[in-house]
């Protein structure tokens, strides 16, 4: 595009729903407004998801240890939803997506332990996050 403006699919395989699961799985402590910005919808939106995947039982807010900012538990057990999917863990689309759910307390969140090892994005095995969205323009 000469005048360098972004084109926008008009569709994506991903849901917002699965797109929020998938950052809430990489950095259990992130903040919703970051998830927000990531994704590309409003934050009141991505409040609206998170309450939709805790009454679906696939995600457990739990307030952090320092009493201010909240922490996200995967239920990697929970199901698909749609009947095409029935019967398959979400384990497997974390995994395949590249957010493994971690066993154990959070520590630096997945993506940072990514990005440390030299396997996230900047390191030498450099790897894309296919929910980041390309900031260059």
């Amino acid at each position: 595009m000469a005048d360098g403006a972004r084109h926008h699919p008009s569709w994506t395989f991903l849901t917002n729903h699965a797109r929020v699961l998938l950052m809430l799985a990489r950095d259990s402590g992130i903040r919703l407004r970051d998830v927000a910005a990531e994704c590309g919808v409003t934050e009141r939106t991505v409040q609206a998801i998170v309450a939709d995947l805790e009454a679906g039982g696939y995600v457990t807010r739990r307030r952090g240890s320092d009493g201010r900012r909240n922490r996200y538990e995967i239920n990697p057990k929970a199901q698909f939803r749609h009947p095409a999917e029935a019967g398959h863990e979400i384990a497997g689309l974390l995994d395949l997506l590249g957010a493994p759910v971690r066993h154990g307390p959070p520590q630096g969140g997945p993506v940072h332990d990514r990005v440390a090892a030299g396997t996230g994005s900047g390191g030498p095995g450099r790897t894309r996050d296919p929910l980041r969205r390309d900031r260059e323009t």
